[in-house]
C-alpha cells in the first residue's frame, strides 16, 4: 500500500488531487482519504524506532544498517566509540548495536559512557569467542550479546526481544512490600539493598534480580527457566548460560567458599535454590 502511495507522490499527484480524481474512479472519496490516512502513520510508526550501530567495519556497517531500514527501524551509524557518544548527545537512540573491538575507545568502555547518558539497551557484536569479553560485557550491564558472523533473522529477533523486553514491567520478580530475610542475608527491593550478616553486599540490577527470585522461594528449587524468564524476561532468546554466570557472580559475593557453595545450591537438571544460614 505504502508503495502505491509513494508511486503517486512521486508521479505528482498530491493529497487533493489524488483523492478528487483518480482514486475517485475506484473508490468513494471518504475511503480514499482513509487510505491516505493510514498510509501516513504506517510510515510514520516504521521509522519511530531508533537503532544506532556502532562497528568499525565499514562493509558490515553499510550492509546492516540497509537491512534494519528494510526491516522498519530508523538507523545512526558510527564507526567509533567517540563519535557514536557525540550522536547520542544529539539524538538518544532506543538501542544500540555495539561492537567490542572498536579502536581507540572499545566497546566494553564506551558501555559505560553509554549508560551514564542514555538507558537504551545494549547488545554487543563481538568476533572475540573468548568468555572473559562475553561475561564482562553481561556484567557491565550489556542486555545480550550476538557473535559474528551472524545470521541476520537471528539478530533482528534479539532485536525484537531486548525492545520488547524493555517495555515490560514483569522483567523483574514480583516486589514483596518490605525487606526479604533469608537467614543472615536481607534484601529490600524498595532501597535496593542487601546485606550479608550486617554487612553491606553491592550487587547490580541482575544479579539483584536474581537473588530476589531465589530469596522469595527460600529452600524451594527455582528452575533456570523459570529464572530466565523472571529476570531477562520471557521473550528472552540469547544464551542459557546466563544463568549459571550470574550464579557464579552472586557466589563469589555470598559464599564463604564459592567452589563448595552453601546458600546458592545447585540442583542438577533442575535448577538452583536459597538455603537459608546463619553467621557462625
Amino acid at each position: 500500500m505504502h508503495d502505491l502511495f509513494d508511486c503517486l507522490r512521486r508521479s505528482g499527484y498530491n493529497q487533493k488531487s489524488w483523492v478528487s480524481t483518480s482514486f475517485s474512479r475506484v473508490v468513494c472519496r471518504r475511503t480514499a482519504q482513509l487510505v491516505l490516512r493510514l498510509c501516513d502513520e504506517w510510515r510514520g510508526i516504521a521509522l519511530t524506532t531508533h537503532i544506532m550501530l556502532v562497528d568499525d567495519d565499514a562493509l558490515l556497517r553499510r550492509s546492516l544498517a540497509f537491512n534494519l531500514k528494510q526491516a522498519g527501524y530508523r538507523v545512526s551509524t558510527a564507526a567509533n566509540a567517540e563519535d557514536a557518544l557525540a550522536l547520542v548527545a544529539r539524538n538518544p537512540p532506543h538501542l544500540i548495536l555495539l561492537d567490542i573491538g572498536l579502536p581507540g575507545m572499545d566497546g566494553l568502555d564506551a558501555l559505560r559512557h553509554f549508560r551514564s547518558r542514555v538507558g537504551a539497551p545494549v547488545i554487543f557484536l563481538t568476533a572475540r569467542r573468548r568468555e572473559l569479553d562475553e561475561v564482562l560485557g553481561l556484567e557491565l550491564g550489556a542486555d545480550d550479546y550476538v557473535t559474528k558472523p551472524f545470521d541476520l533473522d537471528v539478530l533482528l529477533a534479539r532485536i525484537k526481544t531486548v525492545l520488547r523486553r524493555v517495555g515490560r514491567s514483569d522483567m523483574v520478580p514480583p516486589q514483596a512490600p518490605g525487606p526479604v530475610v533469608v537467614g543472615d542475608l536481607v534484601l529490600d527491593p524498595g532501597a535496593h539493598t542487601v546485606t550479608l550478616a550486617g554487612h553491606p553486599v553491592d550487587l547490580p540490577p541482575r544479579e539483584f534480580d536474581l537473588l530476589h527470585t531465589l530469596a522469595l522461594a527460600p529452600g524451594q528449587v527455582v528452575s533456570s527457566d523459570a529464572i530466565l524468564a523472571r529476570v531477562w524476561g520471557a521473550e528472552y532468546e540469547g544464551e542459557p548460560q546466563v544463568v549459571y554466570v550470574h550464579i557464579r557472580w552472586l557466589r563469589e559475593k555470598l559464599e564463604e567458599d564459592p567452589h563448595r557453595p552453601r546458600r546458592i545450591v545447585t540442583v542438577r537438571g533442575v535448577g538452583y535454590k536459597l538455603e537459608p544460614q546463619e553467621c557462625s
